[in-house]
């Protein structure tokens, strides 16, 4: 009886996980236009992935380590993708990616 619950909420949080990186990836898809929904659905895809790495780590019986890298991981890229948000909305004055003149200097 424990077991089935076990496999049923196993299946249950690999399948929000899932959940979780497909409906990111369907607001960097519809919103594309805007920097800041770009960055925010990649962040929505990052934590996807570790909801799958922490079931799958959990599942395996490892160690936990390589979680802490990879929120490091994330919490850097997510800085950097603030730090370029903020300069892009300083010298542009918006987030549109049709504002970005490419050919200046």
């Amino acid at each position: 009886m424990m077991n089935v619950f076990l496999e049923v909420s196993l299946f249950w949080l690999i399948f929000s996980g899932l959940l979780i990186i497909a409906s990111a990836l369907w607001v960097f898809l519809y919103f594309r236009f805007h920097l800041l929904a770009v960055l925010m659905s990649l962040e929505g895809m990052m934590l996807g992935q570790f909801v799958l790495l922490s079931i799958l780590l959990v599942h395996l019986g490892q160690e936990y380590y390589f979680i802490l890298y990879f929120l490091v991981a994330v919490v850097c890229e997510a800085a950097l993708g603030l730090s370029i948000l903020v300069s892009i909305v300083r010298t542009h004055g918006s987030d549109y990616f049709n504002s970005f003149n490419t050919l200046q200097c």
